[in-house]
């Protein structure tokens, strides 16, 4: 097990290698004149000058991708729009995105697998078909509608919840909760429906497998079956449907969420400091960071397939 992790840890490193390539490429060599793209559309000629030399520019292309990658991962990036150092001004929103990002996580994926394993123990009865409906609604439901109507029936008009903003758990664990509950229901409302018809298909393929049968024939308790031999099985396209879409929901699917909740989070700092402003270094500090969350878990899944699944690791020790 130790090996693969380590295999899979590797493969990490490479793949972030290469999408930091991808991005160095978009933002700095497709532009026909990279640093007017990252000084700004209203840049003076001093100030694109001096990207140029900051940045390295007028230099061979390895060594701008190192200079870039450098100021990056070192915390000398400077945004050109407010002269704000982007690394310390993302450390300061992360735990916001993240806050919003893993109570989500747990909603969704809590309903999601309850959902999915009640639907599948009761197909096609009424249990099941209102299970349905849900799921549907939710997966149809777009976020920023969801959103809307619990900030102006819940918000505005019954004034159950602040309309918008975020509090830090040092000014107190009720106004932590009372600002995150409702964009933590907005996201897992449309990620848990779809989590339980994934979660309900593949339980109900599982139970006519032989060693269902055979697991019954021995005398094994229903519960028993369903939790120790289904469940577990069918959890694997669910694991990795979370590792992709919560890496995604840090690295960008929030955005949405925490625009319209006003959640001083990345996503809010990526859409205004970045794309508002056309700020470059903003936009690419926050491009490799979701890269990195998107590739980290999708690590994590693969090491959690091979806990679920011995012959993962098995297969890929005989290769």
């Amino acid at each position: 097990m130790a090996r693969f992790i380590a295999r899979r840890l590797i493969g990490m490193v490479f793949v972030l290698f290469a999408v930091s390539v991808i991005v160095f490429f978009i933002f700095n060599v497709i532009p026909t004149d990279p640093a007017q793209r990252i000084a700004g559309k209203n840049a003076t000629p001093q100030l694109v000058e001096n990207v140029t030399k900051e940045l390295g520019l007028d230099k061979p292309l390895p060594v701008q991708y190192a200079t870039m990658m450098k100021k990056i991962f070192s915390g000398e990036l400077i945004s050109y729009s407010s002269r704000l150092n982007v690394d310390e001004q993302i450390k300061q929103r992360v735990p916001a995105t993240l806050a919003l990002s893993i109570g989500a996580a747990i909603l969704w994926m809590f309903f999601g697998i309850l959902f999915g394993y009640v639907s599948a123990t009761r197909a096609n009865t009424l249990t099941d078909r209102l299970l349905t409906i849900f799921a549907i609604g939710g997966i149809s439901m777009p976020v920023f509608l969801l959103a809307d109507i619990f900030l102006y029936f819940l918000c505005h008009k019954l004034e159950l919840f602040p309309e918008g903003g975020y509090a830090t758990l040092s000014e107190g664990p009720y106004e932590w909760l009372s600002h995150l509950i409702l964009p933590w229901i907005t996201l897992a409302i449309l990620y848990a429906g779809f989590y339980s018809r994934v979660l309900r298909s593949s339980m109900l393929d599982v139970m006519g497998e032989d060693y269902v049968r055979t697991a019954r024939a021995k005398g094994l308790s229903l519960r028993r079956v369903r939790l120790r031999h289904i469940l577990r099985n069918s959890l694997i396209p669910v694991i990795t449907l979370f590792g992709l879409d919560f890496g995604a929901v840090i690295g960008g699917a929030a955005i949405l969420v925490e625009n319209i909740f006003s959640i001083n989070g990345v996503g809010f700092y990526a859409v205004e400091e970045g794309i508002a402003k056309e700020d470059f270094p903003v936009i690419m500090a926050v491009t490799i960071l979701g890269a990195f969350f998107v590739v980290l878990f999708n690590a994590v899944v693969d090491i959690a397939y091979a806990y679920l699944d011995p012959r993962i690791r098995l297969g890929s020790s005989a290769q």
